[in-house]
């Protein structure tokens, strides 16, 4: 499948699958990889799929501490939001390691013969949830049967996946797509509202009455923050990749070990986030990157089994618009079997 998927991949192609996968054009010229401005350190520009967020504490912690310098790298983050396609960005050159939210945005660019793969799961699980009220619980798939949903729309195949997977018709559960506001929630409008259980600054709105459905724990089970590059990078560069995630595991276990000191210079760094915020929700992210998985495996790690299931999952939706890809299309474990003695097992 990696060959034929290869074999199909042009620039035209790219910048079509591009559109298809982030809706967004690719503007530009192709770049290679750079390098910064002093010569003896390779940059590494990180492009996210998000605005700055506590997803990066690792990455701060690593940077202040040296750890990349200590390697021969230089870290540039690169913001991303909602007018800004990260995977253009990344299979154009311009950023040489990408990452995004969800598993399933990078399988589907690789359908739509994007070259690129993950090379480490940045959470090991997935935070998004549904949340609903202690009044009128959603606990289970199947108390959505007759209940109002709200979600994002790019979240709506998510919903029917469970949906599928608990045997529950789609025409059972209503749908209304949401943005960032769970205040349809508080007024009734809708029996339950999505998001990552991490942002603790959009969840304060629901106070102690809040009942919280995993997807995960309902049986779709995603990776989070996954960290890609392109065929060629990987191809080309692998001993960089390879320090650059050896430094990037040095930075979390270092956060998971000064939870404080690394808020404080995350909020250093972008002084626009909110501290308190910050401090009650590194806890949480900290038991996403961080669980029994790592402890056997070491940061980073993660599943074939887990990439199958999903592939899986969206290929019998429908969502795959050109050949379904593999699983050695869209991950390969060879950087984390280059750095297993550097990345710390914890959990």
């Amino acid at each position: 499948m990696a060959k034929s998927l290869k074999s199909r991949f042009n620039r035209r192609q790219v910048i079509q699958g591009m559109g298809l996968a982030t809706g967004a054009a690719l503007t530009g010229s192709m770049i290679g990889v750079s390098r910064s401005a002093r010569a003896d350190d390779f940059e590494i520009s990180m492009q996210l799929g998000w605005l700055i967020s506590n997803g990066q504490l690792g990455e701060v912690a690593a940077d202040k501490l040296g750890y990349y310098k200590d390697a021969g790298l230089s870290l540039n983050i690169v913001a991303g939001g909602p007018n800004v396609d990260g995977v253009a960005s990344v299979a154009s050159g311009r950023s040489n390691v990408g990452q995004l939210s969800s598993s399933p945005s990078l399988m589907l660019a690789r359908s739509a013969g994007i070259p690129i793969k993950c090379i480490a799961a940045g959470y090991q699980q997935h935070p998004f949830t549904y949340f609903s009220l202690k009044k009128d619980p959603i606990n289970e798939p199947k108390d959505m049967i007759g209940k109002t949903i709200a979600t994002q729309g790019t979240a709506r195949i998510l919903l029917r996946a469970l949906l599928a997977k608990h045997g529950i018709s789609e025409g059972d559960v209503k749908v209304v797509v949401m943005g960032g506001d769970m205040g349809p929630l508080m007024t009734g409008q809708v029996q339950a509202v999505t998001g990552w259980q991490s942002n603790i600054n959009a969840l304060k709105i629901l106070g102690d009455q809040r009942v919280d459905m995993r997807l995960w724990d309902a049986g779709i089970q995603l990776y989070a923050n996954p960290y890609y590059v392109t065929d060629e990078t990987l191809e080309k560069h692998s001993d960089k990749l390879a320090a650059f995630i050896s430094a990037t595991a040095r930075g979390w276990d270092w956060v998971r070990q000064n939870p404080d000191a690394a808020v404080d210079a995350l909020v250093e760094r972008y002084p626009n986030m909110d501290a308190a915020a910050e401090r009650q929700a590194v806890g949480l992210i900290l038991n996403y990157v961080f669980n029994a998985e790592t402890k056997a495996g070491g940061w980073g790690t993660m599943k074939r089994e887990n990439w199958e299931s999903q592939i899986k999952t969206y290929a019998d939706l429908g969502q795959f618009k050109n050949d379904v890809p593999s699983v050695d299309d869209v991950m390969t474990t060879s950087i984390l079997e280059a750095t297993a003695a550097d990345r710390p097992k914890a959990g």
